[in-house]
C-alpha cells in the first residue's frame, strides 16, 4: 500500500503542476432575471436589457431610454471520493460559498432606429474551496489549501439599427478583463519529496466583438442569431512553489499564459400563439475545442527548466465542441409575469482532464421566475437549479484525478429594469 499510495502521489504531482492554467474555461451560462428565467432560450427574443449578452440587435427595439440590473449568487456543492483497493481514501465536499455576478446595462435612443449604450456583466465567475485535511492521502499527509476563483468582467459598448420594422442588426465591442486565483498541493518530486503549497494569481486583458440580428415577421413570431469572436486573454502574474528551494530552485516566478475564450454561435425563436403567452427556443454552440493545449512562459530561467522538464509549461486539455438545447416560456397576467424554462449543458472536458478545481458536468438545468411591471419599472426574481450529472473517472492510468465527482449548483437571481 505505501508503495502504491507514493507512486500515487508522483503521478498526482504531475496534474497538480499541470492543471492550474483554465483562467476562462468555466463560462456562466446567461444573465438577466428573465432571460434565465426563461432557460436561457432568449436570442430570438432579446427585448430587455440583457440584449447586449444575448442579442445586441435586441437593442434597437428600446423605444424610450432603458436601464436595468441583475445580481446573482452561484452556490455550488461539490463531491469528491476516492476508492483505493476497495477502501476510501479521499472523501470531500467542498466548504459552503458563494461567487457573486452581475449584468447592467443603458441604453440611449439616438433616433427612431439608432439606439447606442453600454452593457457590463461576467461571463466567467465560479471557483471551489476544499477541507485539505480530507486530501492527505495524495498530499503525503499535510493539509494543503484547495481553492480556485475563476473571473472575468466584460464592458461593452453597443449599437444597434433597425433596417426596417421587421430587421434589426447589433454589435458590442467586448473588452474582457480576466483573472484567475488557485491554491494546491505542488506534489511531490522523486529527489526532494513533498513540493509544499501551490498558489498562483494573474490578470490578464483581451478583446471580442458580438453580433446579432432579429427578424421579426410578424408580431406573433421572432428569429434571432448571434455570433461572439474568441477573445484571447494574455495572464500574467506570479506563482509559488513552498518548498522549491529543496531543488536548489526559487520557490517564484513571473508567468504569462495565453487563454482563449472560446467562439460562441447561437440560433433561436420565439413564438406567442396568445397574447400573454410566450415560448422560447434556442440552440447555442460554443468552441470549447480552441482550448486544445495552453502554454506558460516562465521568467525565470531556471523555473523554464524546472517546468519544461516536468510538462509543467504546456497543458493538453482536449476538450469537444459542445452545443447546449434551451426551452422557455412566460406568461403575464395584468401586471404580474410567470416564466420557466430548461435547458441542457453537456461537457466539454473528457475523464482523463477532470479534476476538482475546475470540475466540468453535463448538467440538466430547470429554471423559474416571477415579477411585477408597473410604470416603466420592473422588478423580477428568479431561481436556477443545475444538477450535474455524476461523473466516475477511472483509476487506469491514463485520466489525471480519478474518482467519483458530484455537483449541483443553486443560482438565485434578482433585476430591476427601468425605461423613461
Amino acid at each position: 500500500m505505501k508503495k502504491f499510495k507514493w507512486m500515487l502521489v508522483l503521478v498526482l504531482s504531475v496534474f497538480f503542476l499541470n492543471s492550474t492554467v483554465l483562467a476562462n474555461g468555466l463560462n456562466l451560462n446567461g444573465f438577466g432575471a428573465k432571460a434565465v428565467a426563461m432557460g436561457g432560450a432568449f436570442v430570438g427574443l432579446a427585448d430587455d436589457y440583457s440584449a447586449v449578452f444575448w442579442n445586441p440587435a435586441g437593442i434597437a427595439h428600446f423605444g424610450k431610454k432603458t436601464f436595468g440590473f441583475s445580481g446573482e449568487l452561484l452556490i455550488p456543492t461539490n463531491t469528491y471520493r476516492m476508492d483505493v483497493l476497495g477502501m476510501t481514501v479521499v472523501d470531500a465536499k467542498t466548504q459552503s460559498k458563494m461567487y457573486p455576478s452581475f449584468l447592467a446595462g443603458y441604453y440611449h435612443p439616438i433616433t427612431e432606429n439608432l439606439v447606442v449604450g453600454i452593457g457590463a456583466y461576467t461571463p466567467s465567475g465560479l471557483g471551489a474551496k476544499w477541507d485539505g485535511g480530507d486530501f492527505l492521502f495524495v498530499t503525503g499527509g499535510t493539509p494543503y489549501e484547495f481553492t480556485s476563483f475563476i473571473g472575468v468582467v466584460s464592458v461593452s459598448p453597443a449599437i444597434a439599427y433597425k433596417l426596417s420594422e421587421q430587421v434589426s442588426v447589433g454589435a458590442t465591442l467586448n473588452i474582457n478583463y480576466g483573472f484567475f486565483n488557485i491554491k494546491q498541493a505542488a506534489g511531490s518530486h522523486p529527489l526532494a519529496g513533498d513540493l509544499g503549497q501551490y498558489d498562483e494569481k494573474s490578470r490578464g486583458f483581451g478583446v471580442s466583438s458580438t453580433l446579432g440580428v432579429l427578424v421579426k415577421p410578424s408580431e406573433k413570431f421572432s428569429l434571432g442569431a448571434t455570433f461572439r469572436t474568441p477573445s484571447k486573454i494574455k495572464m500574467t502574474g506570479d506563482v509559488n512553489i513552498s518548498l522549491l528551494s529543496k531543488l536548489g530552485l526559487p520557490v517564484e516566478s513571473e508567468y504569462e499564459r495565453e487563454v482563449t475564450s472560446p467562439m460562441w454561435l447561437a440560433g433561436g425563436v420565439a413564438f406567442k400563439p396568445m397574447d400573454n403567452l410566450t415560448l422560447t427556443f434556442d440552440l447555442q454552440y460554443t468552441n470549447w475545442s480552441i482550448l486544445d493545449t495552453l502554454e506558460s512562459e516562465f521568467t525565470d530561467p531556471m523555473w523554464q527548466g524546472f517546468m519544461a522538464l516536468s510538462g509543467g509549461d504546456e497543458l493538453e486539455l482536449d476538450w469537444d465542441d459542445k452545443v447546449q438545447i434551451r426551452f422557455g416560456a412566460e406568461y403575464t397576467h395584468n401586471n404580474l409575469f410567470f416564466r420557466g424554462g430548461y435547458y441542457y449543458d453537456p461537457a466539454p472536458s473528457p475523464d482523463k482532464t477532470m479534476n476538482i478545481l475546475v470540475p466540468n458536468y453535463d448538467f440538466n438545468v430547470l429554471t423559474c421566475g416571477f415579477g411585477y411591471s408597473m410604470n416603466g419599472m420592473q422588478i423580477a426574481f428568479t431561481l436556477e437549479y443545475l444538477q450535474g450529472k455524476d461523473r466516475d473517472v477511472a483509476l487506469d492510468g491514463i485520466n489525471e484525478m480519478p474518482g467519483y465527482y458530484t455537483m449541483k449548483l443553486w443560482v438565485p437571481i434578482v433585476s430591476i429594469s427601468y425605461g423613461w
